[in-house]
């Protein structure tokens, strides 16, 4: 399985109206020196309907990048009940979903 193939694996298992980081994804997988990496694979998703990269966020709470723009990441987070105030995700500690 490639590096990008475990990281969609591991953001299958966010639940809905949940977030992780970056970094949490890296050191779920074994390498946490490899946060840009996620964030690459991240973007690279073609599954975006099944493997829910939008759900993934900076390490400081703020939603970071997303393919289709910080907006739309901003809109399917909320759809999903997860509060974002001024681009980052309210009471972020309280929603983290760790592995």
């Amino acid at each position: 399985m490639s590096f990008d193939e475990r990281v969609w694996a591991l953001l299958k298992k966010i639940p809905r109206g949940k977030v992780s980081t970056y970094r949490q994804v890296a050191i779920a997988l074994g390498k946490p020196g490899a946060v840009s990496a996620v964030g690459n694979a991240c973007g690279r998703n073609p599954f975006a309907q099944k493997v829910p990269c939008h759900r993934v966020v900076r390490n400081d709470g703020f939603v970071g990048g997303y393919a289709k723009g910080a907006k739309k990441k901003i809109a399917l987070l909320g759809k999903e009940g997860v509060l974002i105030k001024n681009c980052k995700v309210a009471k972020f500690s309280s929603v983290v979903f760790r592995f």
